[in-house]
């Protein structure tokens, strides 16, 4: 088949990549001049186990699948990746009981190697914690995401396929046996192709409204949830990623490192009404508060402004989370469609499996 993937984040190039394998002849459109200027430049890097997220979603089978799988690919591209494991902490009997709950539901979810660990044990991993208990995953880890997300390309165009950059999808309209696609950029105009995918990220409910007759009703709501995060100003104290029991609408400011050693906090859920990107640097009083119930230690004045991301949620304050939505032909009754809405967090740990999935729906 012909196959248009809208977007070129890492879920799009994932989706492109899976489908060009499977010998499907791919075109990737971006609005922006390079890959990954939206959503998936801006997140942690980390490579999520699958702890957190409802027995059976979408996110649980995903990400669990997506993470075994991006272990896999990153050892075997050269991709700079790093098993450091994870602790989520308790800092109280509450808490505890919390903690005790997520390491259930990741067992549930198919999690390798959880384990409770009490406060001593958990210092002598980490001397600078302070915590009643915590949970080990051992699963967890980091990930250039940058070089994961070159090297989707490069095998894309390796298997014959092309990104068109600065090439924004203006129209999409069906006439059997082709969608109608039509451009605007340098190089505006019309091409048929015979199935496509959205994958515009933030932009995937406007790029949807932009379907002849796509069902309206089908296109869920945007809400945008911004995340900061704060670097610090001195060496890394932590090994392993460090959670705190999460809160509504994120997992909670964390203790997040990269591969070149160094430590920052993130993200914090800010909800939006407009894109920015600007981190305020008076958030950086509530994250004093909340990185010293666990790191008591933090010093004053440690914490600088760095970047922030902003997630496609599809509900908002005060109500439950979303699940990914990977609408295919047998949700909207369009034939070799997929919009794919509300795909944040742990997308990029699912990016591989979410694509086999897409690829299978187009076929």
């Amino acid at each position: 088949m012909q196959v248009l993937v809208i977007g070129a984040g890492v879920i799009g190039l994932a989706v492109a990549r899976a489908a060009a394998l499977a010998g499907h002849d791919v075109t990737v459109a971006e609005t922006t001049g390079g890959i990954a200027n939206g959503v998936s430049s801006r997140n942690s890097e980390v490579i999520h186990a699958g702890l957190y997220y409802p027995t059976n979603s979408l996110r649980a089978r995903h990400c669990v699948r997506g993470r075994r799988m991006l272990y896999e690919f990153c050892a075997s591209h050269g991709v700079g990746h790093r098993k450091c494991g994870k602790l989520v902490v308790a800092t109280d009997q509450a808490e505890l009981a919390k903690v005790e709950t997520i390491k259930q539901q990741g067992e549930k979810n198919g999690v390798e190697g959880l384990e409770m660990i009490g406060g001593n044990a958990a210092r002598a991993l980490e001397a600078e914690l302070a915590c009643t208990g915590a949970l080990l995953s051992p699963e967890s880890g980091i990930v250039d995401s940058h070089a994961y997300m070159r090297a989707l390309w490069g095998e894309l165009e390796d298997r014959g396929g092309m990104i068109a950059f600065e090439t924004p999808v203006v129209r999409i309209s069906f006439k059997a046996p082709h969608w109608q696609v039509r451009f605007g950029g340098r190089d505006a105009g019309t091409i048929d192709f015979d199935a496509v995918v959205n994958a515009a990220g933030l932009g995937a409910q406007a790029l949807a409204r932009r379907i002849d007759n796509y069902p309206a009703e089908k296109v869920p709501r945007l809400v945008l949830a911004k995340g900061n995060y704060f670097s610090f100003a001195g060496r890394p104290v932590f090994s392993r990623l460090v959670y705190p029991t999460p809160v509504d609408g994120g997992l909670g400011v964390h203790v997040t490192l990269d591969l070149a050693g160094r430590m920052r906090f993130g993200p914090d859920v800010e909800w939006i009404s407009e894109e920015n990107y600007t981190v305020d640097p008076r958030r950086a009083d509530s994250f004093y508060a909340r990185i010293r119930s666990y790191w008591p230690g933090l010093p004053e004045n440690s914490l600088v402004p760095d970047y922030c991301g902003i997630r496609p949620k599809l509900t908002g304050p005060g109500e439950g989370q979303a699940d990914f939505m990977i609408a295919g032909p047998r949700s909207h009754g369009l034939a070799r469609l997929v919009n794919l809405f509300g795909i944040e967090s742990p997308g990029l740990t699912s990016s591989l499996s979410i694509a086999e999935m897409v690829v299978k729906e187009l076929e």
